[in-house]
């Protein structure tokens, strides 16, 4: 019953591209070196390496505890979290990672 679960969740956790081709996160930098976090899309979270969009995944957790005054992380929640919003990021790859991160937020407020 559970290892045809565990081989989903297992492949979903192997790399967040497809079979194309991944991004550095500098391709989507302004010529300063800035990332507009705001319009980061779904496509562009996946379509760059693993380590990139969990490096981005707990810089988006950290800018959305700060706006809340949270001052204390969960590490399995934020952990979870990051890799709810990717899998969801590369089924709705036309929406924003900031649109993708509040989807998953409410999802998790209702279970």
């Amino acid at each position: 019953m559970y290892r045809p679960l565990a081989i989903i969740c297992s492949a979903l956790i192997l790399g967040i591209s497809d079979a194309s081709a991944q991004t550095e996160l500098s391709k989507y930098a302004d010529a300063k070196g800035y990332i507009d976090v705001q319009k980061l899309t779904c496509a562009q979270l996946a379509g760059t390496y693993q380590e990139d969009a969990d490096f981005l995944g707990i810089w988006y957790s950290g800018w959305y505890n700060g706006l809340a005054k949270k001052h204390a992380i969960n590490v399995p929640r934020v952990k979870e979290n990051i890799h709810n919003v990717i899998v969801y990021c590369k089924a709705h790859r036309d929406v924003t990672v900031i649109k993708a991160i509040d989807t998953v937020l409410k999802a998790e407020k209702n279970q």
